[in-house]
């Protein structure tokens, strides 16, 4: 089997554009700055990870950009399109070859190359996969693409508790589910406490 494509979706860390439920609580100052650190940090356990990486960006004039070399240059870029986190979501999906592919974001600093060759490890052995976040969605989601899946993004409830449930409704019956270690998003200034307390002390 070839090696599991990696397909990540980010914004550049700027004001107005990224975090914007974080700069409600904490001001945008602060929430571009948490946005760059998350941003970083996928960035760099998905090189170290080996894996066949695509960066997804919005909006498209982040296409031309690497941010101080935050973003790799070698690194192929894709528009994410217009349209809603399921248009955007399916686009990937269709641009990807049949085989194992995997979707994550920026939100979880926890991301680790580690736990992304772990993903391809599980994804060998099964149909789909998750990486649940603790707020009910999740950090990552991969699945075997082969003709005739559904499709796998309708009707899915994002940015709240039944994310990943949802997704999980449209896989099709049969189809064998492995979990990942669940990891904390950073989405708001109460998920950021929690995050940088077990981890900035």
């Amino acid at each position: 089997m070839r090696r599991a494509r990696l397909l990540i979706y980010a914004k550049p860390p700027r004001m107005g554009l990224a975090k914007t439920r974080l700069a409600a609580g904490m001001g945008r100052t602060e929430a571009r700055r948490i946005a760059h650190f998350t941003l970083a940090r996928t960035m760099r356990a998905a090189a170290a990870s080996g894996l066949d990486v695509s960066l997804y960006l919005s909006p498209d004039r982040a296409l031309g950009e690497t941010l101080g070399g935050l973003l790799p240059p070698h690194l192929p870029r894709v528009s994410q399109g217009p349209g809603t986190l399921t248009e955007k979501l399916t686009k990937g999906l269709a641009d990807s070859p049949n085989g194992p592919v995997m979707f994550i974001g920026t939100d979880a600093p926890d991301i680790s190359p580690a736990l992304l060759l772990r993903a391809e490890r599980l994804l060998s052995r099964n149909d789909a996969i998750f990486g649940p976040a603790t707020d009910g969605g999740f950090w990552l989601f991969g699945l075997n693409k082969r003709p005739g899946l559904p499709p796998m993004f309708e009707n899915v409830r994002w940015s709240g508790p039944h994310a990943m449930a949802d997704l999980r409704k449209n896989l099709p019956s049969g189809f064998r589910v492995a979990l990942l270690p669940t990891l904390q998003d950073v989405d708001t200034k109460e998920d950021w406490k929690i995050w940088s307390a077990d981890n900035l002390c």
